[in-house]
């Protein structure tokens, strides 16, 4: 299946016509990922490389919404799965940040192999790179990392919030309270959104 003819609707009528068991290894042997490279050494705070579950990339394209007017971060994105499927599904301009380089470069030949020109490859560490995601409108974090981490990439992306509205779809990573971000009600499953005030 040649997933980059494939309109957004299209995509997620294939995706759905699944059994919901099936998606996740799907989806990577649709996008072509058989084998990922190892984690390199981390810093501290930061997680190894995870697929985020596509349950989670549905709720967060239908819950955020995600269209095509948007620019989403992925932050640490990794192999770009995750940025390629919410591409595929709402149609809009992707950026995957990812500390990395081995992850970045399978990320690079993925959204090539998609023939996609709505995707910016972002490679270094997510909290010194906040001045290079001044396009985003929605971020998206599946446990990219943790703790002091987390609030310093919080505070890094802070001044976005003055220009435009924020949207923040994290999956297994509640953000520390911060007097910019609303929670919009309980969680759906593993998924939280957060707004910018």
């Amino acid at each position: 299946m040649n997933l980059s003819r494939l309109s957004p609707s299209d995509f997620r009528r294939a995706l759905l016509a699944l059994p919901a068991m099936e998606r996740d290894a799907w989806l990577s042997t649709a996008l072509g990922l058989r084998e990922i490279p190892d984690d390199s050494q981390l810093p501290r705070g930061c997680v190894p490389y995870l697929p985020a579950p596509v349950d989670a990339l549905l709720g967060a394209v239908d819950d955020v919404p995600i269209t095509e007017t948007d620019v989403v971060v992925d932050v640490g994105s990794g192999v770009g799965r995750a940025a390629a499927a919410i591409q595929l599904l709402s149609g809009a301009h992707v950026m995957c940040v990812e500390l990395q380089p081995q992850l970045l470069g399978v990320s690079r030949a993925l959204f090539e192999r998609l023939e996609s020109a709505r995707v910016t490859h972002v490679d270094g560490d997510a909290v010194e790179q906040a001045s290079r995601l001044e396009a985003a409108t929605v971020f998206f974090l599946y446990c990219p990392f943790s703790g002091e981490r987390l609030s310093r990439f919080l505070e890094a992306v802070r001044p976005l919030a003055d220009r435009r509205r924020l949207r923040f779809a994290c999956v297994d990573v509640p953000l520390p309270e911060a007097d910019w971000l609303e929670p919009r009600g309980s969680a759906a499953g593993s998924l939280q959104i957060y707004d910018s005030r």
